[in-house]
């Protein structure tokens, strides 16, 4: 999967959606990212024409079985390495901070061996 770091974030902001409310619209994730809904316009449209996302009718984005994919490995990460920073005993914000950062670059190998550890 060759896909740049902010699309992996906005599906995984749609799948968190998704799971928290049962839908996700452009103006959720605007307000969940905290960036222009505008700027979310933009990231929609490169989604859809890659086929990550569908766009209903009614402005309800919903994730193609290619964008779930990496939607699901990326929250998974996200909450796992977010868990093991946690255990580290790094405070929660900066916890999940980091694991964002650390999700989308760190080897399946990596990722395994800290999964390993996760209590």
């Amino acid at each position: 999967m060759n896909i740049h770091e902010s699309a992996e974030d906005y599906l995984e902001q749609i799948l968190m959606l998704l799971e928290k409310k049962g839908h996700a619209r452009s103006i959720d994730i605007a307000n969940e990212r905290n960036v222009s809904k505008p700027s979310v316009s933009i990231a929609m449209k490169k989604l859809r024409e890659n086929g990550y996302i569908r766009m209903g009718m009614d402005n309800m984005i919903s994730l193609t079985d290619k964008g779930y994919a990496i939607a699901r490995k990326m929250y998974d990460r996200h909450q796992a390495l977010t868990k093991y920073l946690l255990q580290l005993g790094v405070p929660e914000e900066i916890a999940k901070g980091d694991a964002c950062k650390i999700e989308h670059d760190l080897s399946d190998e990596s990722f395994a061996a800290i999964c390993s550890q996760i209590v």
